[in-house]
């Protein structure tokens, strides 16, 4: 009876030890988590979603190549006419002329200064293509062979400026020379009550002949825009 006795007083005394033991190990397998994450309620606690990375600005090349493409596209289409697109190319030629002789003085680097200088220039240029292609002066192509000959002519040229084979410098004189066959081709139809001579006809195909050889001398030249490279990743 004494050893019955002494056998059930043992019992709790066991129950206590073992709960002791499996709580110091649930203690013991908590403490890689706490020590990564800070705390057992920090753990618990859902991550934060990560804030998405700002969109770099484009480099002063980029955006230039950017413009020129806009320009094209504007050509491409009709909403610049040839003059709009001269005065455009010329004021980017001036443009790149000057982040050439920035770059030259720094040794190949714009400064701060300079960079901010040029984006503002840039955003100027921007506006202007934007106001340029949106007026009312469009370039509208008949369906006769001198219309044609035009819109074809301003396709060279709009793809010259596209592919950097043309610098804003040669497309700048390409379209001043279209500009000024345009002119002549107004003032001869309105003169003819909207029609050309055989003679006039005669003469707007030997200027586009020479307009043409120009364009193809420009686009085939060692002169080219250059077209920003992608940097390694």
């Amino acid at each position: 009876m004494k050893s019955t006795c002494m056998k059930w007083s043992a019992l709790p005394v066991l129950v206590l030890m073992a709960g002791t033991v499996v709580l110091a190990e649930d203690l013991g397998a908590q403490e890689p988590d706490e020590a990564q994450s800070g705390s057992s309620a920090t753990a618990a606690t859902p991550a934060a979603e990560p804030t998405p990375a700002a969109k770099p600005k484009p480099t002063v090349a980029r955006r230039k190549e950017n413009q020129q493409d806009r320009i094209a596209q504007g050509v491409k289409s009709g909403q610049l006419t040839a003059g709009e697109t001269s005065k455009l190319e010329t004021k980017e030629a001036a443009l790149n002329r000057e982040t050439k002789a920035d770059r030259a003085a720094g040794g190949g680097k714009l400064t701060a200064a300079e960079k901010k200088q040029i984006n503002g220039q840039q955003n100027q240029l921007s506006k202007q293509i934007g106001k340029d292609k949106h007026n009312a002066s469009t370039q509208h192509y008949a369906n006769n062979k001198v219309d044609q000959r035009r819109e074809n002519q301003q396709d060279r040229v709009a793809q010259g400026i596209k592919s950097g084979q043309m610098t804003a410098g040669e497309a700048a004189k390409a379209e001043k020379q279209q500009k000024g066959i345009n002119r002549q081709v107004a003032a001869d139809r309105k003169a003819n009550g909207g029609t050309l001579t055989a003679s006039e006809k005669k003469q707007v195909n030997h200027e586009q002949n020479a307009a043409s050889k120009n364009i193809s001398h420009s686009k085939h030249n060692l002169k080219t825009q250059p077209q920003e490279q992608p940097k390694p990743n």
